[in-house]
């Protein structure tokens, strides 16, 4: 079993940063691919970015390549999204997510965080 806990959302004006954490508990988060996804009012769930526990190239939606950065620290079963250069449209909750399978996208994800508001202001 996996717990997430998310943390780091807040308000911003666009061109600001922003760091998020994602807290896990477990032994087996080291074999989990992790994975941020957010969701605005009155849109589907999207993904944001993904990384694996085994290591290897992250992957990202194109709206958020060069700008966000996921990275991870099993030592302290912890995932990071590094957000530069906000955009309004960025404005969403974002979760994290733990995946068992080899794909990190909403159907694969097996535990979610309680998400975390991210509010990018024109």
């Amino acid at each position: 079993q996996v717990q997430l806990v998310e943390s780091g959302g807040g308000l911003v004006q666009a061109g600001g940063s922003l760091r998020l954490s994602c807290s896990a508990s477990g032994r087996t988060f080291s074999r989990s691919g992790m994975g941020w996804f957010r969701q605005a009012p009155g849109k589907e769930r999207e993904f944001v970015a993904g990384i694996w526990g085994s290591g290897g190239t992250p992957v990202y939606a194109d709206s958020v390549k060069g700008r966000f950065t996921i990275s991870r620290d099993n030592a302290k079963n912890t995932v990071y999204l590094q957000m530069n250069s906000l955009k309004p449209e960025d404005t969403a909750v974002y979760y994290c997510g733990a995946s068992d399978s080899l794909w990190i996208s909403i159907p694969n994800i097996n535990y979610w965080g309680q998400g975390t508001q991210v509010t990018v202001s024109s």
